[in-house]
């Protein structure tokens, strides 16, 4: 499928937080309550799209109408 995530991983902690990478470059560390909660539901979901999600670092779709819009232009 294109746009799909790839690339992300994620390790536990010795603190039991959380600590996902993208690419081998750290992208977000979850603590707490948003650790857990990862925990759980990454054995539910795709964990490529739960990361990216949680990352931000996601395709939303309307990259390519962006560059029409008026404060794009002339860039």
């Amino acid at each position: 499928m294109a746009g799909q995530a790839e690339g992300f991983e994620w390790s536990q902690l010795p603190d039991s937080s959380i600590r996902i990478t993208h690419h081998g470059k750290p992208a977000t560390t979850l603590r707490g309550g948003r650790a857990a909660e990862f925990l759980a539901d990454v054995e539910d979901d795709d964990p490529q799209e739960l990361m990216a999600r949680l990352t931000g670092n996601y395709k939303r779709g309307n990259e390519r109408m962006a560059k029409f819009h008026p404060r794009n232009k002339g860039r």
